[in-house]
């Protein structure tokens, strides 16, 4: 099993131009001998431009060749150790084996979406959702599960977030906004219809566009100003639904945490106000 970088070349492939899947699949099938070699060189043998690597290293959110091989690098050593693969359930099995192979590719979810989620990314987020006058939050389906999250947490932090689980309330939730407010739009493959147009709407209307995705180029991604990503899981795993909600949820969670530090005092005052409230309510 590839993980980090490598596993994100992989799942970027599909979206990369030909010559720069003449790059990747030689850095897939060559990893070692990739760090020890120039652009040049790596141009030389795969038969195309150094800028087509440089391009190739941007689109895997790297910032040029070096950072790319770096990443390799940390990627061999990480292979060194013994790591969990993703575990298909099979039917029959133990109660003991059923939490393992889930429990499990839940864990390696998380661990893998690391790679790929970018601290800066993260950071920009954070702030535009802090400063956004209303929130947008967009799901469909499992998805919309983690848009609900999401809402729940902004709100008990007294930020002003609405939750469209559906084309119709996504788009009329969009159509509102304005230059003032952010939207979230959440979608594993990138390209779930429904939720790209609330976000071009948003987007029309001035509104800042984050998107939480798995890693690589899709529809959603590359109209964002923001990019979120999770890992891409194995395409035989049959349980990637599951593993790539709770890697999700994961992320929510980091920018929940996120913008409560960044506005500490405010957030735990309305954090005790709804807590005394619901208390109340029981």
């Amino acid at each position: 099993m590839l993980k980090g970088i490598l596993m994100s070349i992989e799942g970027a492939y599909d979206s990369l131009s030909s010559m720069e899947k003449q790059a990747a699949k030689y850095i897939l099938d060559h990893p070692n001998e990739v760090v020890d070699i120039s652009v040049q060189s790596l141009a030389q043998k795969t038969k195309v431009g150094e800028a087509t690597i440089v391009r190739l290293s941007r689109s895997l959110k790297c910032k040029g060749f070096k950072e790319l091989k770096l990443r390799i690098a940390a990627d061999l050593a990480l292979s060194d150790t013994k790591q969990e693969e993703y575990q298909q359930f099979q039917v029959g099995s133990s109660t003991e084996e059923l939490i393992s192979s889930v429990s499990g590719s839940n864990l390696r979810s998380v661990q893998d979406s690391l790679t790929v989620l970018l601290p800066e990314a993260v950071e920009q987020a954070v702030d535009k959702l802090l400063q956004a006058r209303k929130i947008g939050v967009f799901g469909i389906g499992p998805t919309a599960l983690v848009a609900e999250d999401f809402q729940l947490k902004a709100s008990r932090i007294n930020k002003w977030c609405e939750l469209g689980a559906s084309g119709d309330s996504q788009a009329i939730i969009a159509a509102n906004l304005i230059d003032q407010d952010v939207v979230l739009g959440i979608s594993h493959s990138g390209r779930t219809e429904e939720v790209l147009y609330a976000l071009q709407v948003a987007k029309a209307n001035g509104a800042a566009v984050i998107s939480l995705t798995q890693f690589g180029n899709s529809p959603i991604a590359d109209m964002s100003d923001i990019q979120l990503f999770t890992s891409t899981l194995d395409q035989n795993f049959r349980n990637g639904a599951m593993a790539s909600r709770i890697a999700q949820l994961n992320v929510i969670d980091i920018l929940y945490v996120g913008m409560v530090s960044g506005s500490y005092e405010e957030s735990i005052a309305s954090l005790d106000r709804t807590k005394q409230a619901v208390r109340r309510n029981k």
